[in-house]
C-alpha cells in the first residue's frame, strides 16, 4: 500500500442491536478520541426496540459526522456493518461493537496502521468490563497478536469488532458475508488475506471487549461457533485447508467428559464446560447439516 500524502478520512462503523446497556460506553470512549484528520462515526442499527436509536441521536454534535443508519431489513451483524460501510465516506473503515469500549488510542492507532496496510487488527483487553471470574472462563487470544486458527491449521483471524480495513480492499471482497450469522469475521479476514490482503497486528490500538456471563448466553454462542466453524469448514477445505476426520473429534469429546467432574465444582469451570460443550454439540449439528466430517 502506497503511504498517503494526507491523512485518511476514518470511519468508524458500529452494528447495533438492542444495545441500550452499553452502546453509551462506546459512544463516550468515542468522543475521546482524536486523529490528525477527518473521521465520522456511522452506527448500523439492526432492528433495535429498546431505545438504542435515541441514546446513539443524543450524541450529536459529540461525535464528528454521526449517523444513524437502517439495518432493519436484514438481521445479523454482516449486514449492519455492510450498510454502515456502504453510507460512508471515509478512505478506510474502522469496525467496533456497541458492547464493547475503545481504550485511548484506539483511533489514532488503527489509523496509523491503515497508513501502512490494507487489512489491520487492534489488540483486545478483556481486563476491564468483565469480573475476575468471568476473564477466567474466557481465552484471550487477540491480547499479544492475531489469532491462530488451529482446527485445522489455516490462516490467523481477529474479531470483528476490532478491524480496520481500506475502503478498496473491503469492496475488493464485497464486504462481509451477509448470510453468515456467525464467523463471519473470520470469513472476512480470509477471504481479504486470499486476495492478496495481509492481516496485520496493531498492538498500539486497543479494545476493551466484554465477555457473556450467563450460562445460557454461553452456550448458545458456543453451539453457534461450533456450527458455523463446521460450515467454513466445508467452504474453505476447498482452498487449502487440511482435512479433519472423526478422530479429532471423538478425543476431544472424551476430554471433555474425562474433566466433566473437576469441572463442574467452581463457577468458572462450569461456564468453561458449558460452552466447550455447545462448541462440540454446534459441530456434530454442522456434521450432519452440512455432510461433512469434521466433529
Amino acid at each position: 500500500m502506497t503511504t498517503p500524502t494526507r491523512p485518511l478520512k476514518l470511519s468508524v462503523v458500529i452494528p447495533c442491536l438492542n444495545a441500550a446497556a452499553t452502546i453509551g460506553v462506546q459512544l463516550d470512549a468515542l468522543a475521546g478520541q482524536s486523529w490528525e484528520g477527518e473521521w465520522e462515526v456511522i452506527v448500523g442499527d439492526n432492528g433495535s426496540a429498546d431505545g438504542s436509536q435515541k441514546i446513539v441521536e443524543s450524541y450529536r454534535g459529540r461525535l464528528p459526522g454521526l449517523r444513524l443508519v437502517d439495518a432493519s431489513d436484514r438481521r445479523g451483524q454482516a449486514h449492519a456493518r455492510n450498510l454502515g460501510a456502504a453510507a460512508a465516506t471515509g478512505d478506510a473503515f474502522l469496525f467496533c461493537d456497541a458492547d464493547d469500549e475503545v481504550a485511548p488510542g484506539w483511533l489514532a492507532g488503527l489509523g496509523r496502521a491503515l497508513a501502512q496496510s490494507d487489512f489491520v487488527a487492534c489488540r483486545y483487553d478483556n481486563e476491564k468490563l468483565n469480573p475476575a471470574w468471568v476473564r477466567r472462563t474466557h481465552l484471550n487470544p487477540q491480547k499479544d497478536g492475531l489469532t491462530s486458527y488451529d482446527y485445522p491449521p489455516f490462516l490467523p483471524h481477529a474479531g470483528g469488532g476490532g478491524l480496520g480495513v481500506t475502503r478498496r480492499a473491503h469492496e475488493a471482497v464485497g464486504g462481509f458475508d451477509e448470510t453468515l450469522p456467525a464467523l463471519e469475521d473470520t470469513d472476512y479476514c480470509w477471504r481479504l488475506q486470499l486476495a492478496g490482503f495481509p492481516l496485520r497486528f496493531a498492538p498500539e490500538a486497543v479494545v476493551n471487549i466484554r465477555h457473556r456471563g450467563d450460562l445460557g448466553s454461553i452456550y448458545r454462542q458456543g453451539v453457534s461457533y461450533g456450527l458455523h466453524n463446521v460450515l467454513i469448514y466445508e467452504r474453505y477445505r476447498k482452498r487449502g485447508m487440511p482435512r479433519l476426520g472423526w478422530l479429532p473429534g471423538v478425543r476431544k469429546w472424551l476430554s471433555l467428559l474425562l474433566r466433566t467432574p473437576l469441572l463442574l465444582l467452581t463457577r468458572e469451570g462450569r461456564a468453561r464446560w458449558t460452552w466447550q460443550l455447545g462448541w462440540r454439540v454446534g459441530r456434530v449439528r454442522g456434521c450432519f447439516r452440512y455432510k461433512v466430517v469434521a466433529p
